[in-house]
């Protein structure tokens, strides 16, 4: 299992929104957003666990996309990198 680290999301990104978007390249165990704790609104960047053959391959897919969009939640220019 990998810890990929997602960066640069849109503040309206949910939980659902990152899942759908790593799913083409393998099963998603956990997404998890992080939240800013004296807010309690997203702070950009969370983390998704996968397999490691999953997880290279979302890796190498959507590392630095820009532009992606997922249920019309723009993602201007993603970070994806494993941990």
């Amino acid at each position: 299992m990998k810890s990929i680290y997602v960066g640069n999301l849109p503040f309206s990104a949910t939980e659902d929104d990152v899942r759908e978007m790593f799913a083409p390249y393998g099963e998603v165990a956990v997404v998890k957003l992080v939240m800013d704790r004296e807010t309690g609104r997203p702070r950009g960047f969370g983390f998704v666990e996968m397999d490691d053959e999953a997880a290279d391959a979302a890796i190498k897919a959507l590392d630095g996309q820009d532009g992606a969009v997922v249920d019309d939640t723009a993602f201007p220019h993603l970070l994806v990198g494993g941990l």
